[in-house]
């Protein structure tokens, strides 16, 4: 008679990395809902008569209720962002996140698939941080153009700041969607499991 396989146990995770997960899902989504809204104000591409997002996938009702939940979820945000950033510095796990040379060397020429997917996983976490920080910095540009006139003009004029920031959405949801499977790739719902149960 067969022993019956137990399944593996769901891994255990800090409860400082759920919270950061989960604030950073539900504050990114809030942010991209009211930054349509934003958008279909005054549409980055095409001008007034551009191309707008469809009102179920836009959050605030209108200009001023747009920038209302985008400038709070952006505060939300960045302080998870910048607070996970200090524990991952305090806790080294750092070590373990972002990429190294050695894992440059095993997408060149390693063998083992594990070890190259845990090499790719490193390669798109580091990869998206210049990413975030380029989103945060052009924000906060647009936010107060006035007394960060030298960061908006950084960005060259208004119509290159605005797209440049329009484009890092995509980006990072790209990220959150190869993240997530590659995550479920190594781990399977476990993973998935861990990170909020």
């Amino acid at each position: 008679m067969p022993t019956p396989t137990k399944s593996p146990p769901i891994p255990h995770q800090k409860i400082v990395i759920k919270l950061f997960h989960g604030i950073t899902i539900v504050s990114l989504f809030l942010m991209i809902g009211s930054g349509l809204q934003i958008y279909n104000a005054t549409p980055v591409f095409g001008g007034k008569d551009g191309w707008q997002f469809p009102d179920f996938m836009t959050l605030g009702g209108w200009l001023a209720g747009g920038r209302d939940w985008h400038f709070a979820m952006m505060w939300v945000f960045s302080f998870n962002l910048l607070i996970y950033g200090i524990y991952i510095g305090l806790t080294k796990r750092w070590q373990r996140r972002f990429v190294s040379s050695s894992d440059l060397q095993v997408l060149k020429v390693g063998q083992n698939p594990k070890r190259k997917t845990y090499a790719w996983h490193r390669l798109i976490y580091t990869s998206i941080i210049p990413i975030l920080i380029l989103a945060i910095a052009s924000g906060l540009a647009m936010y107060k153009p006035v007394q960060l006139g030298w960061l908006a003009s950084l960005f060259g004029n208004w119509q290159t700041l605005r797209t440049v920031h329009f484009m890092t959405v995509p980006i990072a949801l790209i990220f959150t969607i190869v993240h997530m499977l590659m995550g479920l790739k190594v781990g399977g719902l476990r993973i998935w499991r861990s990170m909020f149960v």
